[in-house]
């Protein structure tokens, strides 16, 4: 028989270890602690004793806000309110902006510094509102708008004069009237663009509104005034945040004027519609390039133009909102009393958006009456490329002016493209298109020409007139014009800051302004050329 080997199975009752039993307990240890955790701030929120991270910008009951959005002091809105008081904002289409779900981006006085924008404009709602809310976004508390031709027509000042931080000011009889009584109307600083067309009248028109808007800047507290085109768009680099606002918060208490050099646009394309938004790449300024560079491509940057850029290339200025504050033409500032401190930026610039569409070469063609010829293109223009660009509008055809168009602004050929943008010359800049596209599809822009009042009232616009000649007529006083006190001493009443008041005479104080800080205004000035290359040595 074969043997059969039996197994025997012993059942003992089941012990487990002291460290399986150790590890039991840690992780329903670790299990329980994270529930009542939860459970405790579930209650301690019920009863409010702390705050949801996602709604502490916000009162009981309101939409998710941006930090520090109540109304701006140049609101016709503004109301009191405490701290906590913000403006309720409707929600956006797009998840774009979490916290930017609305338009009224109305900046509180606990926010520093607060900037102003001010501007000449004759545009339309679709190129002012991108512009507008774009700075918002990155930092602007009010916009002072000297508005003419379509920015005045019924349909855009109603939605215009509807927004909070704007101040809407049309440019009337009255206003020019006292204009004409300008202090600096009276200088000679300004005279050499005086009784000349075009280009000359609005540098004229620019000196004088900033002139006004300096005064309604100050009486408003803001700290800094900037004066942009609305084809202009600031660009706070090397900020935190992507934040003008704390780009001049950390410069320097003893600087009075920050220098933005100027980008200039560079168009891949002729049928760009929508600059903002369609533009990415740019020409970088001199101060921007290593010298090395910007000589030993500028054959290949000019091609065949008059010059580096095609308009301007001296940027644009933000000024500290001081005593005896002068524009110095449309690019600069200036003080009475002193020569200013100022910096220029490594990093930030001014998107300058030039000639970016086609139809511009028309529309600067039909704002000035000067004949197409080349004599007489000299008085109505500063730069060259602008009058060659008049000549070719008012003499060519359409099919003419399309392939000039390409020839000369549009960037078609890829090879050049891409040289420049590794020597540094051409850059991509994709943050103010993605902000501005961004608004755009959370429906700002037509909420809030929807939310604007049907007609705007024959009071209101004639209101905004007076407070606007009642602003010109305070800075008159402030800054009594030359005429006045040739040969004998005249007191005058001069305001500074708010609320205090000192009595001078004009004959001392034009003394002293005359011995210091009459230079004349700057102009729109071409970047170096290569007669300016410093390694040119002539023989």
């Amino acid at each position: 028989m074969p043997n059969h080997q039996h197994l025997q199975v012993v059942l003992r009752p089941n012990q487990s270890s002291p460290s399986s039993s150790f590890t039991s307990k840690v992780l329903l240890l670790l299990t329980l602690l994270p529930l009542t955790l939860a459970t405790l701030a579930f209650v301690l929120q019920w009863r409010g004793g702390i705050t949801d991270p996602t709604t502490r910008w916000s009162p009981p009951g309101s939409q998710h806000l941006f930090p520090g959005m109540d109304p701006s002091p140049l609101s016709p809105t503004a109301h009191h309110s405490s701290p906590s008081d913000c403006v309720s904002l409707g929600r956006g289409a797009s998840p774009s902006f979490p916290y930017y779900h609305g338009w009224k981006f109305d900046y509180g006085s606990n926010l520093r510094p607060k900037i102003c924008i001010t501007t000449s404009t004759s545009a339309g709602l679709e190129q002012i509102l991108p512009w507008m809310f774009y700075h918002k976004v990155i930092g602007v508390s009010a916009f002072l708008l000297f508005v003419e031709g379509k920015a005045a027509s019924p349909d855009v000042s109603k939605v215009l004069e509807s927004i909070p931080g704007v101040k809407v000011i049309y440019r009337t009889k009255e206003l020019e009237e006292q204009q004409a009584k300008s202090r600096i109307w009276n200088e000679t600083w300004l005279s050499s663009f005086f009784y000349k067309p075009c280009n000359y009248e609005l540098f004229v028109k620019q000196s004088l509104n900033m002139e006004m808007a300096i005064v309604m800047a100050r009486d408003a507290g803001m700290d800094w005034i900037i004066h942009l085109d609305t084809d202009e768009l600031l660009h706070p680099a090397g900020a935190r945040e992507y934040s003008l606002r704390h780009l001049l918060l950390d410069v320097p208490k003893n600087v009075d004027m920050v220098i933005f050099p100027n980008y200039e646009s560079s168009v891949e394309r002729e049928d760009i519609k929508e600059p903002f938004t369609e533009v990415s790449m740019f020409k970088r300024n001199y101060d921007h390039l290593p010298k090395d560079a910007y000589f030993g491509m500028y054959k290949e940057s000019t091609r065949g133009n008059p010059n580096y850029f095609l308009t301007y290339g001296n940027g644009k200025s933000a000024a500290r909102i001081q005593d005896h504050l002068r524009p110095n033409g449309a690019h600069r500032w200036h003080n009475y009393m002193k020569f200013p401190k100022e910096i220029k930026l490594e990093e930030a610039a001014v998107l300058h958006y030039t000639y970016a569409k086609f139809s511009d070469l028309t529309s600067r063609r039909d704002r000035c009456g000067c004949k197409p010829t080349k004599e007489d293109v000299k008085r109505c223009f500063m730069l060259e490329f602008d009058r060659s660009a008049f000549i070719i509008a008012s003499t060519a055809t359409e099919a003419e002016m399309l392939n000039w168009y390409r020839e000369h602004i549009v960037w078609g050929d890829k090879d050049i493209k891409m040289k420049l943008l590794r020597k540094g010359i051409l850059t991509r800049i994709y943050a103010p298109m993605a902000i501005i596209q961004g608004l755009r599809d959370s429906g700002i822009f037509s909420s809030i020409i929807a939310s604007a009042p049907t007609n705007l009232s024959k009071g209101k616009f004639l209101s905004s007139i007076g407070s606007s000649n009642s602003s010109r007529a305070a800075a008159s006083e402030s800054f009594p014009s030359r005429r006045i006190g040739r040969g004998r001493e005249y007191q005058a009443t001069v305001r500074i800051g708010r609320g205090r008041e000192y009595q001078a005479t004009v004959r001392k104080v034009l003394k002293i302004e005359s011995a210091s800080c009459y230079e004349a205004a700057v102009p729109p000035l071409s970047p170096p050329g290569m007669d300016d290359d410093p390694l040119i040595v002539e023989v």
